[in-house]
């Protein structure tokens, strides 16, 4: 009988290394064991979202799927070892291509694969079938690695800070690190010795030394997407109607899962290090007490991330609304009971009669991008296009008939031109989204069915048109520009799709 393989050694960025044959992923091997961590858990782990992508013998692959006892005496490349990745960092800091810069390593992995004489739009499009990105919008991203010999910017990053935490509605970083993913990322600063906590489909937590182990005892069951279809979840009020709207379900799709670590008796870090996924984790989060909790109980640090599907099932959705206009531009507005919906609705259209009802269905917020607010907006469809937020920035957009999109933003002094051009673009996609695509089926029980992070309906980026943002500095306080960005894209593609009546309009 032949001895059992008790170990796996490859050779990681130039240098031999063993790790142990226990049944871990490439992506646990490197980030855990070797402590490699510009690799990064974003489906956690599905295959789908291109974010732990590495090198295997020269050629892109996922690691979160690849058993690292399939790398046994290969290659394996990541970022930290990648002889361009200084190079990829500053272009994609330049163009605006990284936000949070959770995704970008992985990108980054998959562009300089392809050789230099190859990379024109269609070709790098091609290459991003693989990975998804809530935050830039794609464009700014192929502009990194169509855009030739890269030519230093002088830019203040200082300034570029602030414009991003307007923007993010979060502290975030700026700088070419961020773009190799080294934005401080909860998962990422834990320390070496930390215990990991998974959570059990009863709501209990599973401790153990590896995160293998810790699935293993917590049962994980991998997500599927569901064959239901989509519903609309909330009845259209009775009335004179000139217009109507039903919105569904939709999930923020932000790509780093609720992450946070704690020492005993210390205060946890994250999940808000880098970013705020547009308002996607604002609140008390639970995996912050969980960490602390279960510090103190075992006297270790440990480290407590959602899964993916923990991220479905209880993260925050943006409420589905069903609404009805009048023609003097007064109307109902029937919204998932949530607080604070009802006060962002009036803040731009005090005329309209707000109707909170109660949906059996995952939780809901109005932190989440214009939530409330931006649907109100929309529904007045102002003649002129042009959409105030509440924080008096203004924006106009406009679909063109080559489908392209332009946008128009006045949001006060831009402080760094490169950062609110990226957030515009990556606001217009999302609603691009919002209005044709996104959208998760929920259960009868109120459960949501849809489980993996291509269920969503998030636009890739062979499907993103052009995206022009034209940006007026008024010389008046800076204020948040994209999430007006999200509601005037929004109703320019509800206008030019022919105000449809239930979103999103090409999965009803």
């Amino acid at each position: 009988m032949p001895e059992a393989v008790t170990s796996v050694t490859f050779t990681l960025n130039g240098t031999p290394v063993t790790v142990p044959a226990d049944g871990c992923s490439l992506l646990e091997a490197l980030r855990d064991r070797l402590g490699v961590r510009s690799p990064k858990d974003g489906c956690s782990p599905q295959g789908q979202c291109g974010c732990c992508t590495v090198w295997v013998d020269g050629q892109p692959r996922v690691a979160c799927v690849t058993p690292v006892a399939r790398v046994a005496g290969r290659v394996v490349t990541t970022v930290e070892g990648l002889a361009e990745a200084d190079e990829w960092a500053d272009r994609l800091c330049a163009a605006g291509g990284s936000q949070c810069g959770f995704c970008t390593p992985g990108i980054v992995m998959r562009l300089a694969a392809i050789e230099p004489d190859r990379r024109d739009d269609t070709a790098v499009r091609q290459a991003l079938l693989a990975h998804l990105c809530r935050c830039t919008g794609w464009n700014s991203v192929v502009e990194a690695a169509c855009g030739g010999a890269h030519q230093p910017v002088e830019r203040d990053l200082a300034a570029a800070e602030v414009r991003a935490a307007l923007e993010g509605h979060a502290a975030q970083h700026v700088s070419p690190a961020v773009a190799l993913g080294r934005g401080g990322f909860a998962a990422d600063t834990a320390p070496a010795d930390a215990l990991v906590a998974v959570r059990t489909a009863d709501g209990e937590w599973m401790v153990a030394d590896t995160l293998v182990e810790a699935r293993q005892l917590a049962g994980k069951v991998q997500g599927r997407r569901t064959t239901e279809p989509l519903a609309w979840p909330i009845e259209l009020p009775e009335g004179d109607w000139v217009r109507t709207l039903q919105t569904t379900w939709v999930e923020p799709a932000y790509l780093e899962p609720d992450s946070a670590w704690c020492l005993p008796g210390g205060e946890p870090v994250g999940p808000l290090t880098n970013g705020g996924a547009f308002g996607g984790k604002t609140g008390e989060p639970e995996v912050a007490a969980v960490a602390r909790r279960l510090a103190a109980q075992h006297g270790r640090p440990v480290v407590v991330s959602y899964s993916r599907e923990d991220v479905v099932r209880l993260g925050a959705k943006r409420p589905p609304v069903a609404a009805g206009i009048r023609e003097d531009g007064n109307g109902v507005v029937r919204v998932a009971r949530t607080p604070g919906i009802a006060a962002a609705i009036r803040s731009v259209a005090p005329g309209l009669v707000v109707e909170e009802v109660d949906v059996a269905g995952p939780p809901t917020s109005a932190h989440i991008r214009a939530a409330g607010w931006a649907e109100a907006a929309i529904l007045l469809a102002p003649a002129d296009g042009w959409v105030t937020a509440p924080n008096r920035a203004r924006v106009r957009a406009e679909v063109r008939g080559d489908g392209s999109v332009h946008v128009d933003v006045q949001c006060g002094q831009v402080l760094d031109e490169v950062v609110l051009r990226s957030y515009c673009i990556g606001a217009a996609h999302m609603a691009l989204g919002w209005v044709r695509h996104e959208g998760v089926t929920v259960g009868a029980g109120g459960v949501p069915r849809d489980l993996t992070i291509r269920s969503f309906g998030v636009v890739r980026a062979v499907d993103t048109p052009a995206i022009e943002v034209a940006i007026s500095d008024d010389g008046g306080e800076p204020v948040n520009g994209s999430d007006a960005v999200f509601a005037a894209v929004a109703l320019a593609v509800w206008r030019h799709d022919g105000f449809a009546a239930r979103w999103p309009t090409m999965r009803t």
